[in-house]
């Protein structure tokens, strides 16, 4: 056999070739000049003994059956690789229970492994095989030596906030299985519903798996339907899911959310609480701040004896005990909880976290099982053995390792796949943005991290929130493609991942999902519009780019008389302002998405060198302190978070250098405010504007002018203004302080808020 390169792999030898795009791409691949051609009746034979039902062999068959009308037969005794018609599987014990080889010559088809292995194989084998014009079935010659990077690969899927049938979870671990996940986080209970089965507690099912009515529209939309929802899966419905899931080599982890996320359990059972109540299954989205009572003893008897039942059902070393989004203010005005806190000598309400969720580990380890949290965890010392879900950017996940203790990266930046992953998203999501690039090019690993600690990195997971997924269809359009790039980062080599190799896959993989009629979304081919600083700082340029490369991009500048252009290379923008319209040609029908639209607002300021004193989070980080002066205002909030900088609990202090003195008579800065996601203005009187010539001495202008802030809508607040007052300066320095704890009856309660900025104007 021949060994080429990765780009001939991709694009073959010729057109025949174009089925070996495997995702995810494997770790050793070398192609040969030939094909092998598959007739039926196919003989599978063993060089020794592989359990019936295991290696995912009568999987394969029913593949084949279903897909090509080859019938399969086996024979465990069998060592003839001669037949024209033969995959020959050996049995290989290894403690490298991913790793296999698969090989296709002239004799056959040969696959090497363990059962997990061999499972993969076929998985691999099932994407390579493709029909010739005359109708035979062939698979190129090949030889094919892999092992996944990571050892824990997962997929998420909340049915809390939307319920999912059995024949539907058990398609979403089909997908799981196609792509080499091992692992399916099954998000089982929450505020909005109780999910499983609990004998010893019927209660949670016959009233918490249910709610009233659920909200329609976006989060503070405050409207609602009229019907009562919910579901949950009884005990035999569960150990179904984990031997299906099983048969697939992935384990299933289930969540019992606690201390927080928990008002089904209290609408349930309202003893678990701290107040009296009443509770109820909650008919919107948010974090509440009614939580589990960590001063009761019953609390621990009730999670118990909920985890006894529950942890037989489940094969998987791990349960995930949530941890995360717990509001301290129940526990703050509870005699019980505030008796523990002394009793232990806890000096927070972080602290009697950290006590609950330690209680509960030594009982989950007790019987011989392990927990996962969400990295609130860390907050008040971390339990012993447990491993961290890091959702909140990659701090936590970093601690974590540091601590030593196993770490999954899942940072809401990359891994959400709830979030929009269009610019022009045509349906409701929770918001933000993540294109499928982004996430092809994250890396689980940081750089910050030693050789030894980054070892703690076992992995990393998409997660699949389902406030605004009520069904199948929608599920398939926010997962793929971005969940089939996520499993190319979990397996492949760093050195072999590469997003031009993925792209040359991808309009296959797109064959292969309409072919299994999955709604995958067509953002991908979207045009995409970005602004760019100029090297000067002397206005910004506008970048067109799409991922189609046969076609042609053409736009519309309405300060250009509205003359059709070709777009050839950015746009430098400045001195006016500018609405462009841009869309592309000549797209394949598969392909075509809307036009885009975008208003560009320049002003003295836009394109300017700008600092930050303090960066923002990385939750929120946008393009970094150029999205402030970028000439891009954000009006929406929502799938343009990239245009927004957010900070939680700290100050905004920015420094615009004009480049020259320059005459000002009007600062702007732009807010988003939304009281209901804990996002406030600052206080009037906590924003100032000081002026400066040399970029060290700063004074006050004659005259500042503060307007009243409207809540929840984004804002341009004027912070200065004096027109022809013959103010010059050439450095501009605003400064915002965060609002800080959120006032009491107001969602958030207690918490800091957060300061969302998406503009600075200056004119």
């Amino acid at each position: 056999m021949k060994l080429i390169s990765l780009l001939f792999i991709l694009f073959g030898l010729n057109k025949g070739y174009a089925q070996v795009n495997i995702v995810p791409l494997p770790a050793s691949m070398q192609l040969g000049k030939g094909t092998y051609i598959l007739k039926s009746p196919l003989k599978i034979l063993y060089s020794n003994t592989l359990t019936k039902g295991h290696g995912g062999v009568e999987i394969f068959k029913a593949h084949l059956l279903k897909e090509y009308g080859i019938k399969s037969i086996e024979n465990d005794n069998s060592h003839n690789v001669n037949n024209a018609t033969t995959i020959y599987i050996t049995v290989v014990n290894s403690d490298t229970t991913n790793q296999y080889e698969l090989s296709v010559n002239k004799k056959g088809i040969l696959i090497k492994g363990n059962a997990n292995g061999i499972f993969y194989a076929f998985e691999t084998l099932k994407q390579i095989l493709g029909k010739t014009k005359t109708g035979q079935l062939e698979v190129p010659h090949l030889l094919i030596k892999d092992i996944p990077r990571f050892a824990y690969r997962g997929m998420h899927l909340d049915v809390s906030r939307h319920f999912f049938t059995i024949p539907q979870v058990k398609k979403y671990i089909d997908y799981l299985a196609t792509y080499k996940y091992n692992t399916f986080h099954w998000h089982l209970t929450d505020d909005q519903g109780w999910r499983i089965e609990i004998k010893q507690y019927p209660n949670l099912t016959t009233k918490g798996a249910y709610r009233d009515r659920t909200l329609i529209g976006r989060f503070g939309s405050n409207i609602y339907d009229t019907i009562p929802y919910g579901g949950f899966y009884t005990q035999a419905e569960i150990k179904e899911i984990v031997q299906y899931a099983t048969e697939r080599y992935i384990q299933v982890i289930p969540e019992i959310e606690m201390p927080g996320h928990s008002l089904a359990a209290l609408a349930s059972y309202p003893y678990l609480g701290c107040t009296k109540g009443e509770y109820k299954v909650m008919d919107t989205w948010g974090v509440f701040d009614d939580v589990l009572c960590a001063g009761n003893d019953s609390t621990f008897t009730f999670l118990q004896n909920v985890l006894a039942e529950i942890m037989p059902l489940f094969t998987s070393q791990y349960i995930h005990i949530g941890g995360d989004e717990c509001p301290k203010k129940r526990w703050e005005d509870c005699n019980k909880c505030q008796d523990r806190m002394k009793t232990y000598n806890l000096k927070d309400e972080h602290a009697l976290q950290s006590y609950f969720i330690q209680r509960i580990e030594k009982y989950v380890n007790s019987q011989g099982k392990s927990i996962i949290g969400w990295d609130e965890i860390l907050e008040g010392g971390l339990a012993p053995n447990a491993t961290v879900m890091s959702w909140r950017g990659e701090a936590g996940g970093i601690e974590a390792a540091k601590q030593a203790h196993h770490v999954i990266m899942t940072p809401g930046s990359h891994c959400y796949l709830d979030h929009s992953q269009s610019m022009q998203e045509d349906s409701v999501t929770i918001g933000n943005y993540l294109p499928v690039e982004k996430l092809y090019n994250y890396e689980p690993i940081p750089t910050v991290l030693t050789a030894t600690q980054a070892k703690c990195i076992i992995g990393a997971q998409g997660n699949v929130w389902t406030e605004y997924i009520a069904n199948q269809s929608k599920l398939e359009y926010m997962i793929f493609p971005r969940m089939i790039a996520l499993s190319e980062v979990l397996w492949t080599p760093k050195d072999k991942r590469n997003w031009e190799s993925f792209k040359a896959r991808l309009p296959n993989v797109f064959e292969r999902l309409s072919h299994e009629n999955i709604n995958y979304s067509k953002a991908y081919y979207e045009l995409k519009a970005s602004i760019l600083p100029s090297k000067n700082f002397d206005g910004v340029y506008l970048q067109l780019q799409n991922n189609e490369p046969t076609s042609d991009i053409r736009y519309i500048s309405a300060a250009d008389d509205s003359k059709s252009n070709y777009y050839t290379k950015p746009i430098l923008l400045k001195a006016i302002n500018y609405q462009i319209t841009a869309w592309v040609n000549a797209l394949p029908s598969e392909a075509k998405t809307k036009p885009i639209k975008q208003d560009i607002f320049i002003n003295k300021a836009t394109g300017k060198k700008i600092t930050l004193a303090v960066p923002p989070s990385e939750r929120y980080p946008g393009e970094g302190a150029f999205t402030l002066v970028n000439g891009i205002h954000n009006t929406s909030g929502l799938a343009k978070r990239v245009e927004m900088l957010g900070f939680a609990g700290t100050d905004v202090e920015a420094i615009i250098d004009l480049k020259n003195i320059t005459s000002i008579n009007e600062v702007k800065l732009h807010l988003f405010i939304k009281k209901d996601s804990w996002i406030y203005a600052p206080k009037a009187d906590k924003i100032t504007v000081l002026i400066s010539d040399d970029g060290i001495n700063f004074f006050t202008p004659a005259q500042n002018t503060h307007i009243a802030l409207q809540a929840n809508q984004a804002v341009a607040t004027t912070l200065f203004t004096q027109p022809n007052a013959n103010i010059k300066a050439r450095y501009i320095k605003i400064t915002a302080k965060n609002f800080g704890k959120i006032p009491e009856g107001m969602p958030g309660q207690g918490s800091l808020s957060w300061l969302f900025v998406h503009e600075i104007g200056v004119n």
